[in-house]
């Protein structure tokens, strides 16, 4: 029997499951979301940070996360009691040379002029005083923005989804999609696993995550997509638990190494979590996670924050290997896919894709049934960038 639906979303995840709430929240309710495991958050967002900043050097990035921020501080009203955990703990980026610390003065100026006021540029000792953990000696000073902090990503995915249920939007789980059928140059449908096949349409959304290349490539569109494993360690460090709840996230711009306390979700001791982008990471859908990694993560650690792995328990079952999605220039593919009516693209972010959730879901809704978005100019985030060479540059990317 033939399946139809207005909008298909390929991909269950965050990104898929905020397009689905925001274009139910528009009355758009025909919606259907598809999804290929047993169930939803088992790829990217089951395994990210849950970090959200605003601390970002290009103003279409500054722009996505300031709307996404203030949508998590309303996030329960805006979905009918559903928690998202936000906690502004704040994102503090340390400086250890003259250069580093002259790329954070620069780059604030650009902050405040995209209409982020409150990031601070603080000295060493204030750096020191609020993360007593730290090793300080050679720092010189920092940026930090109180209104960066931590969401559950497992909890925003599950209070949007839930809220567009509630509007009629249909999930289907272990559903794979094995064709996006192409007629006169739009959408007209798409093939699945599932009983019955084909649905049709005339609307699809790309949410696929670091999949999205390969979901293109069934509607015969090309966009630059690679998937690039980033791991986390979970440690419980012989520190007070009361040392690392007022924890902000804290990055180390010499090495990119960075780390968070964790969510108190995880259960009776959380520890915190230790990050660090490996240079030797190539691309592809590795989805283990590398013990060696651990030992990388540790020998930065301990000369950043010697205090909280000297000692420390590593959580096997807490530590998790994921997968960017990464574009050329770090910033996302937002738009509909040139030349091809009717399919739209989210995809691309470059590790954002959790944080600017909620701007996306409002662009993507808007796109599709306005025709055009309202929110943000995101014509900087267009699909025709890579063949015109009008990439961005995100130097501010962990």
């Amino acid at each position: 029997m033939n399946q139809t639906a207005d909008v298909v979303i390929i991909g269950g995840g965050i990104v898929g499951a905020s397009i689905a709430f925001h274009l139910a929240e528009r009355g758009c309710t025909d919606v259907l979301v598809l999804e290929r495991e047993a169930e939803q958050g088992l790829g990217s967002t089951g395994k990210a940070t849950g970090g959200v900043r605003a601390q970002f050097a290009t103003a279409i990035n500054i722009a996505m996360s300031r709307y996404s921020i203030d949508f998590f501080t309303r996030f329960e009203e805006a979905t009918g009691g559903h928690p998202c955990g936000y906690e502004p703990a704040g994102y503090l980026f340390v400086a250890t040379d003259e250069t580093q610390l002259d790329y954070l003065q620069r780059t604030r100026e650009r902050q405040l002029a995209a209409g982020l006021s409150n990031v601070e540029i603080i000295g060493a000792e204030e750096i020191a005083r609020r993360v007593p953990v730290l090793r300080a000696d050679d720092v010189l000073g920092g940026s930090f923005c109180g209104t960066d902090g931590f969401i559950a990503p497992l909890k925003v995915m599950r209070g949007f989804t839930a809220r567009a249920r509630e509007r009629g939007v249909r999930v289907w789980t272990e559903t794979e999609v094995t064709g996006i059928e192409v007629e006169g140059g739009r959408v007209a449908g798409v093939r699945t696993t599932r009983g019955g096949g084909r649905i049709s349409t005339r609307v699809v959304v790309n949410a696929s995550g670091a999949w999205a290349a390969e979901t293109a490539r069934l509607a015969g569109v090309e966009i630059p997509v690679v998937p690039l494993r980033r791991g986390l360690v979970s440690v419980q460090p012989a520190v007070p638990r009361a040392t690392l709840e007022e924890l902000p996230m804290v990055i180390d711009m010499s090495n990119g190494f960075h780390f968070r306390p964790e969510s108190r979700d995880v259960g009776t001791t959380p520890g915190v979590l230790l990050a660090w982008p490996d240079e030797a990471e190539t691309p592809g859908f590795k989805l283990d996670f590398d013990p060696s990694f651990t030992e990388k993560v540790f020998e930065r650690a301990r000369k950043r924050v010697p205090s909280l792995v000297a000692g420390a328990t590593v959580n096997a079952e807490r530590s998790r290997a994921g997968l960017y999605e990464v574009t050329p220039d770090h910033h996302a593919i937002i738009g509909e896919a040139p030349g091809l009516c009717g399919l739209f693209l989210a995809n691309g972010f470059s590790g954002h894709g959790v944080m600017h959730s909620p701007a996306t879901g409002r662009l993507l809704a808007e796109l599709i049934l306005d025709g055009r978005a309202s929110l943000l100019d995101v014509s900087a985030l267009s699909p025709e960038r890579f063949a015109t060479g009008r990439l961005l540059t995100e130097t501010s990317v962990l």
